[in-house]
């Protein structure tokens, strides 16, 4: 089991978001196999400091639907880094890069937000 640390400061969301998610299906590690979870965590430090590119506050719209009709709900990028902070949009953005099957949520859980 190995701990990656990553500094957010200065970086931007897509980049850090790509490092995270390689490091949660172990493909860092010697002897990754896809159908297992890994034992990799990656822990993320100077969140607040993570540099947000091009025009995402303004235009970027997260959608989740319910699945009956007329039940799909918005929400733009700036109301969730409102409500939730920074952590929220980098969850949501990882876990959109990592394969969808059922060890997306055992993966999810090895990601530690680290606040100095």
């Amino acid at each position: 089991m190995a701990d990656y640390t990553i500094d957010c400061k200065g970086k931007s969301l897509g980049r850090v978001a790509s490092d995270v998610a390689l490091i949660l299906q172990g493909k860092k590690d010697p002897s990754y196999d896809p159908r297992l979870a890994g034992n990799d965590r990656a822990i993320i430090t100077n969140i607040n400091g993570l540099k947000i590119t091009g025009k995402k506050k303004d235009s970027k719209i997260y959608y989740s639907h319910t699945t009956q009709i007329g039940h799909l709900k918005k929400e733009s990028f700036s109301k969730i880094v409102e409500k939730h902070g920074k952590e929220e949009v980098l969850r949501r953005a990882v876990s959109s890069m990592l394969p969808k099957n059922k060890l997306r949520k055992e993966r999810m859980k090895q990601m530690i937000f680290e606040s100095k």
